[in-house]
């Protein structure tokens, strides 16, 4: 009988293209379920193949259990005190065993060994499958049409591997048959409940961005490198790109001769228009070439709120926005940040109302000149904030300034500040004490936790509110907070009987 399972190990591993160790391991498995049929226990059983001459041992085994568990199936598990008496150092979840007889390699056996070793072998061939298509995850590979669904199409990738490609990952307008020839990049392998499934797309940004780096050596080579991708598939796309040699022009590598090379992609693509964007360490270089082929004649940068003013002449407007906004949607995805097309002269006078907006802040707050506020503006000073608390020396640059008047300006500055902040606290007292159930002792006690407003009470819950004010209850602390809400959020709403709001029910 050994022979016969050797025989039979040797002869899966070379059909299936399945190590021999895995079969052996099915052959295994489907010896102990025939065993354990012998039985009307469920026992545990362990068998081994020996590889070498096909012999093989059966073990029953007793899971080793806490002395004070209850044993939920007595014929698999026994207790730690009973399993010592043959193995003192054994322990809690180590298994003890006692070799029995072996069933015969005969008819039956092989009726269940061919039902497991079906599942394992299959399991095995997934395994090796998804291996294999491992190594090629993130990569552009070449499949065939298999079968197509109304959502998706079944992509066959050779070696029995099969692939899901979904109707959103194929590029709007393209038609395939059954039979044709595809690329498609190979994105993600997902485990479910059938098993792993290998994912496809050709609407991915990395599509985009594989299909360069096999029509431009350069990029394979690590010579030059994509910093980024933005796509409409189908419509258009931008690629940035850089070089890390100087004597190489990243573009015009990925343009080709003729644009050779950027028309094999675009073909491959459905005729998708692409973009190749010069990248640069300067931020506002680099929104200039993201927005070709409109020309940018202004930009500004706002860090706090990620976003950035583009200016463009008026007649150059509707070029930079593209069509439904694509051109600077696509730039915008590119650079990561949120852009704004505005045209020149509409740019131009909402600069001038800020900048007026901000001289006027600085006549009425610091005691200077109108002449002097513009020349503060004009330098890029926008805040009081900045005035107050920007080192001495920037002021120098300004013509007649000396240090004296710099400290004199920031003193004003910060007076003025101060000023700004008594009022709203002012402000924010006032209205607590305009809701139901608020008194000085109170609103004054919400103030000193950092609760200044109708608007900061409203948003709280009733336990986080008894912890900041000593003293208040949670039914009071209830009452206050709906008082708050119903002033702030639901004043021209009809009122209706609500709950007081408890820890749970906090608002976002």
């Amino acid at each position: 009988m050994g022979k016969e399972i050797i025989a039979i190990a040797e002869a899966l591993s070379n059909e299936r293209a399945i190590p021999r160790d895995k079969i052996f391991e099915a052959l295994e498995t489907a010896l102990a379920t025939a065993t354990k049929k012998n039985y009307a226990a469920d026992i545990a059983v362990r068998v081994t193949i020996d590889p070498k001459d096909g012999s093989y041992r059966t073990f029953r085994r007793w899971e080793v259990v806490a002395d004070d568990a209850a044993l939920e199936n007595p014929a698999a598990q026994t207790t730690l005190e009973a399993a010592r008496l043959d193995n003192p150092e054994v322990q809690v979840g180590d298994f003890v065993e006692d070799e029995i007889e072996s069933v015969a390699f005969n008819r039956i056996t092989i009726q269940t060994a061919k039902q497991v070793l079906s599942q394992k072998v299959k399991d095995a061939e997934r395994e090796q499958i998804v291996a294999e298509q491992m190594e090629r995850l993130g990569h552009v590979i070449n499949a065939t049409v298999k079968k197509q669904g109304r959502d998706f199409m079944i992509l066959d990738l050779g070696n029995n591997a099969e692939a899901v490609l979904k109707r959103e990952q194929i590029i709007p307008h393209e038609t395939f048959g059954r039979g044709d020839r595809i690329k498609v990049l190979l994105a993600e392998i997902r485990n479910d409940a059938k098993g792993p499934q290998i994912i496809c797309s050709r609407t991915s940004p990395e599509f985009l961005k594989e299909l360069f780096r096999i029509e431009v050596p350069e990029i394979g080579e690590d010579i030059i490198e994509v910093m980024g991708v933005a796509r409409d598939p189908g419509s258009r796309a931008k690629i940035a790109v850089r070089s890390k040699d100087k004597r190489i022009d990243p573009r015009g590598a990925c343009i080709g001769m003729r644009g050779a090379r950027v028309m094999a992609v675009s073909n491959e693509l459905s005729g998708e228009k692409i973009d190749v964007v010069l990248w640069d360490e300067n931020l506002a270089q680099y929104v200039t070439n993201a927005m070709e082929p409109a020309e940018v004649s202004r930009i500004i940068i706002n860090e706090d709120t990620h976003s950035i003013e583009v200016g463009v002449a008026d007649d150059n407007l509707a070029l930079a926005i593209g069509r439904n906004g694509q051109n600077v949607r696509l730039a915008s995805q590119l650079l990561g940040w949120n852009l704004n097309v505005t045209a020149e002269s509409e740019m131009e006078k909402n600069l001038s109302a800020e900048l007026s907006k901000v001289v006027q802040l600085f006549v009425d707050s610091l005691n200077i000149d109108e002449d002097f506020a513009s020349v503060l503006a004009d330098m890029g000073f926008t805040t009081l904030d900045e005035i107050a608390y920007v080192p001495v020396e920037e002021f120098m640059a300004i013509d007649g300034m000396d240090e004296e008047t710099a400290q004199i300006l920031q003193q004003n500055a910060r007076a003025a500040i101060e000023a700004r902040e008594a009022e709203k606290m002012s402000q924010g007292f006032d209205e607590l004490l305009k809701l139901d159930g608020m008194d000085d002792l109170t609103a004054g006690a919400l103030m000193a936790n950092g609760i200044t407003s109708a608007e900061d009470l409203a948003e709280m819950a009733s336990d986080e509110l008894t912890e900041k004010v000593e003293g208040l209850d949670e039914e009071r602390a209830g009452k206050l907070i709906m008082a708050a809400r119903n002033e702030c959020w639901f004043k021209d709403e009809p009122q209706e009987a609500a709950p007081v709001p408890a820890s749970d029910e906090k608002q976002d």
